[in-house]
Parts: structure tokens; C-alpha cells; sequence
């Protein structure tokens, strides 16, 4: 998963897509290691007391929100899907057009 949402975050930032990964119920030191780890070149969100999941009722890691320019709630996505597949890539450039 790691690899994927960067790859997406790699691809399409200069488009105007942002990816902000929120890491649930870990520290800043743990997850700076592992950010470190895997080359992780976007912002790393933290929620260590739960408060997003929570709010945003999350039930499944990964959890992907996609939200349009104007911040409204496009879609939610549950569990690992094929952001870098060929569907995944339309899907998304499709988005970006809007």
C-alpha cells in the first residue's frame, strides 16, 4: 500500500491531486521511521488518540476519501484497491479533469 499511494502521490501532484495519509493510533517516532523507511515523500497526517477515525467512522485500513476541489465528498473507498492500475489511473485522471 505504501508503495501505491506514493507511486499515485508521485504521478499525479502536479496535477493537483493530494494525498494525506493519516497514520491511526501511532507515534510520531514510529511512523517517522517507517515514513523514512519506505521514502515516503508526502505529508504524513498523525491521529495516535483515534480522534479522526473516529470522526470520519473508519472501519478498514486503508480507508481513501476522495474529495473534489471545492471539498465536497466524491467517493470512499474500503480496503486496498488498484489506484496504479490501468481502471485506477482513469478513475483518477477523470477526477482531475472535473
Amino acid at each position: 500500500m505504501p508503495s501505491t499511494i506514493e507511486k499515485v502521490h508521485q504521478d499525479y501532484r502536479d496535477r493537483g491531486l493530494v494525498v494525506l495519509p493519516i497514520s491511526i493510533e501511532e507515534g510520531p517516532r514510529k511512523v517517522g521511521a517507517w515514513a523514512q523507511n519506505q521514502r515516503l515523500t508526502m505529508p504524513l497526517l498523525l491521529d495516535p488518540e483515534g480522534d479522526v477515525s473516529r470522526a470520519y467512522r473508519i472501519t478498514a485500513t486503508p480507508t481513501v476519501f476522495l474529495i473534489s476541489r471545492d471539498g465536497t465528498l466524491i467517493a470512499k473507498a474500503l480496503g486496498t484497491k488498484p489506484w496504479t492500475s490501468e481502471p485506477g489511473r482513469a478513475l483518477l485522471q477523470r477526477l482531475l479533469r472535473k
